[in-house]
């Protein structure tokens, strides 16, 4: 079996690294909680007069290397290799890319060691990527094809409209490893 896991919303802690720049950016304009949140982009739950504001965040050198781990994520990804189970990280990077891109890299190599580096799987689209299963925290994948995987939610409040199988760290073996 062979499992893509997303990076951002998954493994690294997207909302709670946005929360803590936003707050700490001094804008007037209150940081929404992430049990408040209910799109899966950050800006489109901001006004519209805040989207620079929150685009200079997560374009920022810094931000995407310096994300926490999802609590339970990186003692997870641990077990499921030694289980045997064959995983990559597929992560989508954003379109400003000149941080994002190196440091999501950086992420890896410093939470989970040199060699998971081996493992990324940098995409626009992973409909292209083959896989058994998907774990994603965004709600709706699109790209050029049908995707061979199953595409598993990762639990956020911005995903719960949506039916489907799903899961979190606390709960991947019963999803994952079912008989």
């Amino acid at each position: 079996m062979l499992i893509l896991i997303d990076q951002d919303g998954v493994l690294a802690d997207f909302e709670r690294g946005f929360h803590r720049a936003w707050m700490a950016s001094g804008h007037p304009y209150p940081a929404i909680d992430l049990a408040e949140r209910r799109q899966f982009r950050v800006r489109d739950d901001y006004p519209e007069s805040c989207q620079p504001a929150v685009d200079a965040i997560y374009t920022a050198e810094g931000f995407y290397r310096d994300l926490p781990p999802i609590a339970g994520a990186i003692d997870a990804l641990r077990a499921m290799l030694a289980e045997g189970i064959d995983l990559r990280i597929c992560t989508s990077p954003l379109n400003h890319y000149r941080y994002c891109v190196p440091e999501k890299y950086q992420w890896v190599e410093q939470h989970l060691g040199r060699e998971f580096v081996a493992r990324m799987i940098v995409t626009k689209d992973k409909t292209i990527v083959h896989g058994d299963i998907l774990i994603d925290d965004n709600p709706q994948i699109h790209g050029s094809r049908t995707p061979d995987w199953q595409h598993v939610l990762f639990d956020q409040p911005y995903n719960r409209h949506r039916e489907g199988p799903r899961m979190s760290w606390a709960n991947w073996r019963d999803v994952l490893l079912k008989p």
